[in-house]
């Protein structure tokens, strides 16, 4: 490697690193709330002290609304923070280091080892809590790079910037806010956790909600009645086989996924009295969306099965569908795009890793980036199998890996010299 990319290399500096990534696990920014702005803030102050000019905003939510392409959301919010931090001159950043500060909620307490899903816990190599590995791991990582860049002294030809977004967890809103207010960059990674491989692709997800209609009456004459959730069984049964007839054929970058597209309910609501038979059933769920489909073909194809479910009461009473919520398209990086063997060259040259490429089954902002014009891609920290989860955790030599090969791509990206 070049004497400026080993410069940068010495100056990160681990023990910080890991401190800082257990601070920001402790902010528990569930989405929508005010520690997610507390914690944007936070990063805004970190990119500062790092020598980069720091644009921060209040993003207008109502005008955001109403623009084209809306991703949509589903916590309650009343604010939101835009944070972007840029150095190295004018222009267009040559490279865009992205992750959100926004995480999940956390379930049932009683799942979490000690009952605090943000204590940060540090076991050997493994940091535990929620957010470890989506993705304040990888949010982390993106300012350590910034650090090192700034205390290396590296003289930075082309711009470099550092987006933190929120309310990645459901929609995209931070992201599309930060393009709305005109950030770009030739090239972007999302520091998502990868598991050791590179994410060139994302399938999409879109959040929908069924109206089962039923007709209520006393449950010891339920003959009288039409129980909803009975009716909604063959709905049910018809989802199931349309998962299994869009997750056929399935392209090359979803290798060992058996089901990459899958669609799932995740909230069943029905009735209001233990003896009334109930007129009413709510679910409410999410469609995958293939590789390249338009979002508005993957909603006609989910309502057709719906409406055709086979059951004589749904014939005269068809199932109701909306899409409220997230809406996440599908994404890719351009092929023969550059980025995909430069990430995999730093990666080789710093931990001497082979990354393959991959798609993923889940929506990110990556759609919003490339939708764009932004060629982007993942790689970061973490195991997406343990997003979500009273397991959640991130490994710390993983992570210190990945903020070496970012500050290598940067280099190679952004910087010619030292000062």
């Amino acid at each position: 490697m070049r004497d400026v990319e080993t410069r940068v290399l010495n100056a990160i500096d681990p023990a910080e690193a890991v401190n800082l990534l257990a601070e920001t696990v402790a902010v528990p920014s569930i989405t929508g709330t005010d520690a997610e702005s507390e914690l944007q803030h936070r990063f805004a102050r970190l990119l500062t002290e790092s020598g980069m000019d720091v644009d921060v905003w209040k993003l207008d939510l109502d005008d955001l609304r109403q623009r084209e392409g809306f991703p949509g959301t589903e916590a309650p919010r009343v604010e939101g923070y835009g944070v972007v931090g840029v150095t190295g001159g004018d222009g267009v950043p040559a490279l865009a280091l992205q992750g959100h500060v926004d995480v999940v909620p956390v379930g049932d307490l009683a799942k979490w080892e000690g009952n605090d899903p943000f204590s940060a816990r540090i076991s050997g190599d493994v940091l535990h809590g929620r957010g470890a590995c989506d993705m304040k791991a990888g949010l982390v990582a993106n300012v350590a790079v910034a650090r090192a860049v700034q205390r290396a002294g590296v003289k930075l030809t082309r711009p470099f910037a550092v987006h933190c977004v929120v309310s990645e967890e459901d929609g995209g809103l931070g992201a599309f806010g930060t393009l709305a207010r005109g950030h770009t960059a030739e090239a972007a990674v999302i520091t998502e956790p990868t598991g050791g491989r590179v994410i060139t692709a994302n399938a999409g997800a879109l959040t929908f909600r069924i109206e089962i209609a039923g007709r209520a009456a006393h449950g010891g004459a339920r003959l009288e009645g039409v129980n909803a959730i009975e009716v909604f069984w063959p709905v049910f049964e018809a989802i199931r086989r349309l998962e299994a007839e869009r997750n056929r054929d399935l392209p090359a970058l979803f290798d060992g996924n058996p089901l990459p597209y899958p669609i799932e309910v995740g909230t069943v609501r029905a009735g209001d009295w233990a003896s009334t038979v109930p007129d009413l059933l709510v679910a409410e769920g999410r469609l995958g969306v293939r590789l390249d489909e338009d979002p508005a073909d993957a909603r006609a194809a989910f309502e057709e099965a719906v409406t055709s479910a086979a059951h004589p009461w749904l014939r005269e009473h068809p199932p109701v569908v909306t899409w409220p919520g997230g809406q996440f398209a599908s994404g890719r990086l351009p092929a023969g795009h550059p980025l995909l063997r430069e990430v995999r060259q730093a990666v080789a040259d710093t931990s001497g890793a082979t990354l393959p490429e991959a798609a993923a089954s889940y929506g990110s902002d990556l759609r919003l980036y490339a939708g764009g014009g932004i060629p982007t891609l993942h790689y970061g920290p973490g195991d997406v199998r343990f997003a979500h989860a009273p397991r959640e955790q991130v490994p710390l030599s993983e992570f210190l890996d990945v903020i070496r090969a970012l500050a290598v791509l940067t280099v190679r990206r952004c910087a010619l010299e030292l000062d």
